[in-house]
C-alpha cells in the first residue's frame, strides 16, 4: 500500500537576526525538521479520484511527492499569449477532441476558447489546465493547490464537471488542497487529511443544488448574452426564464412559439445558456426540462435546433429528447422560414423534441 516515513530538513544558515531568534525561543538546532509517517491504503482498489486536504504549511505537497513519486506533480502550463486557448493544445490533438475536452469539464464557451489563455476567468483556466493535463498527460497526475485561486462557489461548481471527466477518461488524479468544502463535489474515491494523520473512503454523491427559477426581463439578456456559444441577438418575443443558485443568476432559457405546417401547438427553444462558471453539472439540460414541462402540461410540444456539440451529445443520450434529425446542414432556410435570418445552413445542426419522460 502506499506508505512512507520520511524526514525533511531545512540547515538554518547563521546570522546576527537569525541568533537573536534562537535565543528568544531557546531553539539551539541548526536544522528545521518534520518527520512524516503516512500509510494511505489503496492499493490493488480501483479508483480515479483522489483528494490531500489540510491546512496551509500542513505538507500536503511534500506528502503527495514522497508518497505517489511515480505520479506526474502538475504546476501549471506554459500558454502562449499570442495563440488561442484551442492552439495551445498539442498539435496532434484534433480540433474535435480539444473541444469536446473543453466541454466535458464544463467550460463549453466557444468564444472564449478563441481567446487567450491570459484574459480567461480563474474557473475558465482552472478548466481549460485540467482538459489540456488531462489529454496530454500520459502518467497519473497530483494538481497542486487545486482550487486555490477561485471563488469557492466556482471551485463547488468546477470540482463536480472536473470529476466526471476524470472518471469518463479513466484517469488516476490526486487533489491537493487546503479547502474542505470541494470534497463532496469533488467525490473523491479516498480523502487523506494531513491535519489528522487520517485517511478514509470519500463521498459517494455530491450534495444536491437548490434552484430557483422565475420569469425573467428582456433587460437581464445582457447578462448572459456574452456567452451564448453562437449569437448575442435575442427575440423580444420570447417567453424569457432564469434559474438562480441563491441570488446569483446562473442560466437563461427562453421559448418562441414555432409556426410549423404540419405541427400544431408547437414552441421551439430560442436561448439556452448556461454561465461559464456553472457549466459541466447538467444545470443546462435540467433547466430546459424543468421549462419544456411547463409547455407540455399546457399542451404544446417542445423543439430545440443547436449546433452545440455538447448539447448535441448530451440530449442524444437523455431519454427526455427524441433527436428528430440528426447532425447536419439544415436546407432553404430563408424559404421555409425555420431559423430563417441565421447562419444555421452554414453549420452542423440537429433537431430535438421533448419526450418528457422523466
Amino acid at each position: 500500500m502506499p506508505s512512507s516515513k520520511f524526514v525533511v530538513e531545512s540547515k538554518i544558515p547563521s546570522s546576527f537576526r537569525v541568533e537573536k531568534i534562537k535565543g528568544l525561543f531557546d531553539y539551539d538546532s541548526g536544522v528545521v525538521r518534520k518527520e512524516f509517517d503516512v500509510t494511505i491504503p489503496i492499493e490493488g482498489e480501483d479508483w480515479n479520484v483522489g483528494l490531500i486536504v489540510g491546512g496551509s504549511g500542513s505538507g500536503k505537497t511534500t506528502i503527495a511527492k514522497n508518497v505517489f513519486s511515480d505520479f506526474d506533480l502538475f504546476d501549471g502550463f506554459e500558454w502562449s499569449k499570442d495563440k488561442t486557448v484551442v492552439d495551445d493544445f498539442d498539435s496532434k490533438l484534433s480540433a474535435k477532441e480539444v473541444t469536446e475536452a473543453l466541454s466535458k469539464v464544463g467550460f463549453s464557451s466557444p468564444p472564449d476558447w478563441l481567446k487567450p489563455f491570459h484574459v480567461l476567468s480563474n474557473g475558465q483556466k482552472m478548466r481549460a489546465e485540467l482538459a489540456r493535463l488531462i489529454l496530454e498527460s500520459d502518467k497519473p497526475v497530483i494538481y497542486d493547490e487545486f482550487t486555490s485561486v477561485v471563488d469557492r462557489q466556482v471551485a463547488r461548481i468546477g470540482s463536480a464537471a472536473i470529476q466526471k471527466f476524470i472518471r469518463k477518461n479513466n484517469k488516476q488524479f490526486i487533489a491537493v488542497s487546503c479547502h474542505h468544502d470541494i470534497e463532496e463535489w469533488l467525490e473523491p474515491d479516498w480523502v487523506y487529511d494531513v491535519d489528522k494523520n487520517h485517511y478514509y473512503r470519500g463521498y459517494l454523491h455530491r450534495p444536491s443544488i437548490q434552484v430557483n427559477v422565475r420569469k425573467a426581463d428582456e433587460s437581464e439578456w445582457g447578462f448572459f448574452k456574452h456567452f451564448h456559444y453562437l449569437s448575442a441577438k435575442h427575440n423580444k418575443a420570447a417567453h424569457k426564464y432564469i434559474a438562480e443558485i441563491g441570488d446569483q443568476p446562473v442560466a437563461w432559457c427562453s421559448v418562441l412559439h414555432q409556426p410549423h405546417p404540419r405541427v400544431a401547438n408547437l414552441k421551439r427553444i430560442h436561448r439556452i445558456v448556461v454561465a461559464p462558471d456553472y457549466q459541466g453539472i447538467g444545470l443546462g439540460g435540467a433547466f430546459m426540462s424543468h421549462i419544456c414541462k411547463i409547455y407540455i402540461a399546457q399542451g404544446f410540444k417542445v423543439s430545440l435546433v443547436t449546433s452545440s456539440p455538447a448539447f448535441i451529445a448530451g440530449l442524444a443520450h437523455s431519454s427526455n429528447w427524441i433527436m428528430t434529425r440528426k447532425p447536419g446542414r439544415l436546407q432553404n432556410t430563408a424559404k421555409s422560414g425555420v431559423l430563417a435570418g441565421t447562419t444555421s445552413d452554414a453549420r452542423l445542426t440537429a433537431s430535438f423534441e421533448y419526450t418528457g419522460k422523466k
